[in-house]
């Protein structure tokens, strides 16, 4: 047998993987890394987190990427050069942090990586199939570190009839599910998603959609009238005055209409829907209600109502108080970070890509379906 596929076998039949979860999100922040310890797989998965961190992307990075991320126009050849150069530079920021944490490449059984999302295009005609597109070549990662790397999982879901978004819910499912309590799990990255968890534990129960918008265009609109990176502690938000007509319009938005499950990204919700002009701290306060509101709508609508649940956050949208404090006001249920149940909202995504990973290489055969979504072993595999 070729020694690499005795390699994946031997993992694939061991009671426990250690798998370095890969997750750069659309709001380009930079690569969160966890290393996960895994023993089992789908409801019997236990994990210990082992170590995890954040390492920013360089400023000229993120605009590299910028130039071609969900652009209808773009310079194909960057495109093509980042496809690569992005996997190199996450394979030499995992081999930083793997020293600077003290762990050997040797130690590691699998990376799980997410990639860069550039296109996310779910089709609401009907004529067209889902597609969305995630770059970062596994191959290079899995070259240069020496590690067996799984990239690419949103395709599978896209050939299995999702969207390929969002997919935390199997995840949250696996790792969170409680019999007897409504969990709702809810990530603020750049877009807002959800998962619903029934107190029954029925996987046909499970409610997962994309909420809109999460801290894109806050960010959009703090980068380029403030020349930051995000608004730190909501202080912009503070300052400024929601305008209730650019809400309005922005709460009427087609999206807003479509049925559940659904998903979106940047590609849709971007500053050229914002169509008035207001003071800069203005329009933070805005789109800052916005996302609130959004959040609050789709959980309103899609979650059955009557339940006594909590709602959980993670991501870089849990950190700004603004958000948290009106989804506390918005909602009939508790809300309060993942922290809670012991998962740091930073490494949360991350870490659920880790299991995603354990998922495919333990062979799960998990469920037919969680609620709409097409259960599927995810990620192409890179000896």
């Amino acid at each position: 047998m070729n020694p690499r596929i005795e390699q994946l076998y031997q993992i694939s039949k061991a009671p426990t993987r250690t798998i370095l979860g890969l997750m750069s999100g659309t709001s380009l922040d930079g690569l969160d890394l966890a290393l996960v310890r895994f023993t089992g797989f789908g409801l019997d998965t236990s994990y210990e987190i082992l170590h995890y961190d954040t390492r920013p992307y360089p400023a000229e990075f993120k605009e590299s990427i910028r130039s071609v991320f969900a652009k209808e126009n773009i310079h194909f050849p960057t495109l093509s050069t980042l496809n690569a150069q992005i996997g190199r530079l996450h394979a030499a920021i995992i081999l930083e942090v793997l020293a600077s944490w003290g762990v050997s490449p040797s130690e590691v059984d699998a990376i799980a990586s997410h990639g860069q999302t550039v296109m996310h295009r779910p089709d609401r005609t009907g004529k067209l199939p889902h597609s969305t597109l995630q770059i970062g070549d596994g191959d290079h990662i899995a070259q240069l570190t020496g590690i067996i790397t799984l990239s690419d999982f949103r395709q599978k879901h896209v050939a299995a009839g999702g969207e390929g978004a969002p997919l935390a819910m199997f995840g949250d499912y696996f790792l969170f599910s409680k019999k007897g309590e409504h969990r709702i799990l809810l990530n603020i990255g750049g877009i807002g998603n959800f998962t619903y968890l029934p107190a029954s534990g029925d996987p046909a129960g499970i409610l997962v959609t994309d909420t809109g918008p999460g801290n894109t265009l806050i960010d959009a609109a703090v980068r380029r009238y403030f020349n930051q990176a995000y608004d730190e502690d909501g202080a912009i938000a503070l300052s400024g005055k929601i305008d209730a007509g650019i809400l309005a319009e922005l709460m009427s938005l087609s999206f807003f209409k479509d049925s559940f499950p659904k998903s979106t990204g940047p590609e849709y919700f971007n500053l050229d829907l914002v169509h008035a002009s207001i003071s800069p701290a203005d329009l933070v306060a805005t789109l800052t209600e916005f996302t609130a509101q959004s959040i609050a709508l789709a959980m309103k609508t899609y979650i059955p109502s009557g339940i006594d649940g909590t709602v959980y956050v993670s991501g870089g949208g849990s950190k700004n108080p603004v958000i948290m404090a009106r989804l506390t006001e918005l909602l009939p249920f508790r809300v309060c970070e993942s922290d809670e149940l012991g998962m740091p909202s930073a490494a949360k995504e991350a870490v659920l890509f880790a299991l995603l990973a354990n998922e495919t290489l333990a062979d799960s055969p998990g469920a037919e379906r969680l609620g709409d979504s097409p259960w599927v072993s995810m990620g192409k595999i890179s000896l």
